[in-house]
């Protein structure tokens, strides 16, 4: 089964992100606005509990989730997807690099860019009109995310949480 791990923001955030979402992202109904700490990747059932026991182990040795939403971005060219794009803070890098690292693969399909989609799917004409009209709006976001999701991919393409597991419970 396909798995991924994702950090939801608080429901100010989704909302604000959700409010981009349902005009400009064909995936609005598969998945609430979400940042993606671990691309898709396939677990057996009989593997699950020891991933679970290893995110386990990599929540309780991180730390909360530190986030800042400072404007809108896009990946033009290589996609057109257009974000909510979110500073490197130490506690999101340190965390992606853990989910990096035995028993997951190791080397990330893409270059870590903190991100929380809000458009994709779209013509390169409306991508170009969206991004300069979202440009124009000042965003600035800040909060503090203390759990993580394990996701699985149901049979219509769209995620539900399997597991949610708190971070930094040893930094309390």
């Amino acid at each position: 089964m396909k798995y991924g791990i994702a950090l939801f923001p608080s429901k100010k955030l989704q909302d604000l992100a959700n409010s981009h979402r349902k005009r400009y992202d064909s995936h609005y109904g598969w998945i609430p606005p979400h940042i993606t700490m671990k691309d898709p990747f396939e677990v057996s059932e009989d593997n699950l509990p020891f991933i679970t026991s290893k995110l386990k182990e990599i929540a309780l040795a991180a730390q909360p989730v530190e986030i800042d939403v400072y404007k809108v971005d896009t990946f033009y060219p290589l996609s057109l997807t257009i974000f909510f794009k979110i500073k490197e803070h130490p506690t999101l890098t340190t965390l992606h690099q853990m989910l990096h690292t035995e028993p997951f693969e190791e080397t990330p399909k893409h270059k870590f860019i903190p991100h929380l989609t809000i458009g994709q799917d779209l013509s390169e004409k409306e991508h170009a009109d969206v991004l300069g009209q979202l440009k124009m709006k000042k965003v600035n976001h800040h909060e503090i995310i203390d759990r993580m999701q394990l996701m699985y991919q149901l049979e219509n393409g769209s995620w539900t949480v399997y597991e949610t597991f708190r971070l930094g419970e040893n930094h309390s």
